[in-house]
This record gives structure tokens, C-alpha cells and sequence, in this order.
């Protein structure tokens, strides 16, 4: 089957063309990226209406750049897959309406995406050989969870943030400390230059038992460090290398309890800050130290794209699952209600 995949949960457009016939990654026939960065940047983060009229004028263009690429016409596709949610709902109907109105053209089936899901099965593109069970970390801006995945579709949540994502944390840190925007790889790039170990910040909630998170107090411990200090330039990269090294810490500390309490040895990352540099060294590591093994998407397939959204739904599309016609989108979306893929 050849899949089209959309993504306009946020602030990325995202298309892709997945061709089941081919292995792995070899089935990315084509995908382009559109960020919304430069629209969102005077507003210190993301407006949602500005979000979804710069997807209405993006997403047309970029689905005939991938086609064309692909070296494919409308009427090769076998099926449409596009974010149903979660993620901002005048964005997600903007892709969920262009998606369903091609298929229906195209008399093709269509399929709504959890954008979660894509992120965790990104790195089967690449590591087909990889499957359940295994824990999955998904740490993105507005989700860090730890999951169980006993199958495609078979998802039990372990552990999740309580407040502020991981990426949240990155990004409003950075824009306490005046970094501009989107502040959390602003930090991350900051914080090679810093200091190990000058500031000293806690790793949260890994002093009791569970796998939850919560990263709003090492947010407020960043500022009271930065309103304390001379502000230089090595003082804020000390202090962006004291935060990243305590979220990485903490991520890896979790990230060990879950493999521990589920017996597995095998995990795999997702999610933009998946594509963090330290974070990946310090799980490999740990990965190498138990005699496990880790996996994570390639650094552009971290961020939102179209690619793990023509990926997931080619999955479910090939098992004999799609939707009706109706446009429907969920802002909130429980991963676990899923149906499984046999």
C-alpha cells in the first residue's frame, strides 16, 4: 500500500508518502516540513489561530511537493492517514478535512492518526526488526510518558508528568532566562558550553518509589539560581547545563525503574526531546550497562512530521482498520483506548 501521511497537530506541517512494499526506511518514498517558528516567534510561543490558517495555506502545496518527489500522481495512493489528536483542534481539522476530502476523491480508505503514537512507532521505520514488548519513553513539549507496549495498539500507561512536560520545562526555562524562541534547543545548545556541575539542581520525584514526573519545581529552582547570580553569559550556560543535566538524570532514572518493573530490556524514544544529545548518550549507556538495547528515531523524525503518521496508519490501514467520513478530531486523546493491531 502507498500512504499518504499528514501532520497539523501544532505548529508543523508535515506531509509523507510510506510505501508498505518496501523494508523499513526504505519505504519513505518522500516527506516535506513546514515550522511555523518564524510566524510564532513574536509572540513568544504558539497562537493557535495563526497555527491553523498558515496550515490552510501550507498543506495543498506541501502534499503536491511530496507526491511529486515520490514521483507519484493522486490516483497512486492506497490510503490516507492524518492526525486525529491530541494537539490544537482548528489545526488537526485542517488536516483531518483535506485528508478526509482526498480520500473521498480518491475513493480510498482514510485514517485518523493518535499523534502519540506515531512518535513511539518511529523508530520501528528504521529498526524493523524491533518489536514489542518494550517501554517506550515519549518526551515531547506537551507529553512525557512512560508506556508498556506488549503490542501495536496495546499500550499501558506506566508513569506520566504531573505538571510541565519535559519539553515544556526546556522551553519555559529558556524563556526565563530571556533565550529566544522556541527556547528548549536555544537551552540545549547553551548548555554545551556550560559548566558540569557549577549549579546543582535536584532530580525530581526520584527520591520515592513510582514513574511519574514532575518538572515545574526544577523550573522554579532555575529561576531563584538565575534572579541569584550575575546573569553572565557562562552563568547562564552553567545554568542551562545544571537544568538539562538534572531533566536527563531524571528521564534515565525513570526510565530504568520502568524497564525494572516490567522486566523488559528493551526501550525505545520518541518525541522532540528524544532528539536531545546528552539524553541519548546517557540512555545508551545505560542500555549498554544492563545488556539491553535502546532506540530512537533519527533527530528529524523527533520532531513532528508526516512521516510517522504515513507510517502508523499504514499499519492499521494493511490490518483492515479505517474510519468512516466523517471529519472528527480529539484534542484529548487517551492513547490506551486504541484499538490493537493483531
Amino acid at each position: 500500500m502507498i500512504i499518504l501521511g499528514i501532520e497539523t497537530s501544532c505548529d508543523e506541517t508535515g506531509v509523507a508518502v510510506y510505501d508498505t512494499a518496501r523494508p523499513g526506511a526504505e519505504g519513505l518514498r518522500a516527506q516535506a516540513l513546514y515550522s511555523q517558528v518564524a510566524l510564532h516567534a513574536e509572540y513568544g510561543g504558539v497562537v493557535p489561530e495563526l497555527a491553523s490558517r498558515d496550515h490552510v495555506r501550507k498543506l495543498l502545496p506541501l502534499v503536491r511537493q511530496t507526491l511529486a518527489e515520490a514521483g507519484l500522481a493522486p490516483s497512486d495512493l492506497d490510503g490516507v492517514a492524518y492526525t486525529a489528536g491530541p494537539g490544537l483542534v482548528g489545526a488537526l481539522l485542517v488536516g483531518a478535512g483535506a485528508a478526509r476530502a482526498l480520500a473521498w476523491a480518491l475513493d480510498v480508505p482514510a485514517i485518523g492518526v493518535h499523534h502519540m503514537e506515531g512518535h513511539l512507532l518511529a523508530p520501528l521505520l528504521e529498526a524493523p526488526d524491533l518489536e514489542p514488548p518494550f517501554v517506550a519513553l515519549l518526551v515531547s513539549g506537551g507529553h512525557s510518558q512512560l508506556v508498556m507496549v506488549e503490542g501495536i495498539g496495546r499500550y499501558r500507561l506506566l508513569g506520566e508528568t504531573l505538571d510541565d512536560a519535559a519539553g515544556e520545562a526546556f522551553d519555559k526555562t529558556a524563556k526565563l532566562m530571556g533565550l529566544p524562541y522556541p527556547g528548549g534547543p536555544q537551552l540545549a545548545a547553551l548548555a554545551e558550553h556550560g559548566t558540569p556541575g557549577r549549579f546543582k539542581f535536584s532530580r525530581p520525584m526520584t527520591d520515592r518509589p513510582g514513574l511519574d514526573f514532575s518538572f515545574s519545581g526544577l523550573k522554579t529552582q532555575v529561576l531563584l539560581a538565575w534572579r541569584d547570580s550575575d546573569q553572565s553569559d557562562q552563568t547562564k550556560a552553567d545554568i542551562a547545563r545544571g537544568f538539562e543535566d538534572a531533566v536527563v538524570d531524571t528521564l534515565a532514572i525513570k526510565c530504568e525503574r520502568a524497564l525494572d518493573a516490567t522486566g523488559c530490556d528493551t526501550l525505545v524514544v520518541a518525541g522532540g526531546v528524544g532528539a536531545n544529545k546528552r539524553l541519548r548518550a546517557k540512555l545508551q549507556a545505560m542500555a549498554e550497562k544492563r545488556g539491553g538495547r535502546v532506540a530512537f528515531p533519527r533527530p528529524a523524525l523527533c520532531t513532528d512530521n508526516g512521516a510517522m503518521i504515513a507510517f502508523a496508519g499504514a499499519l492499521r490501514l494493511e490490518a483492515g482498520q479505517h474510519d468512516d467520513a466523517s471529519v472528527r478530531v480529539a484534542p484529548r486523546w487517551d492513547m490506551a483506548s486504541l484499538p490493537a493491531v493483531a
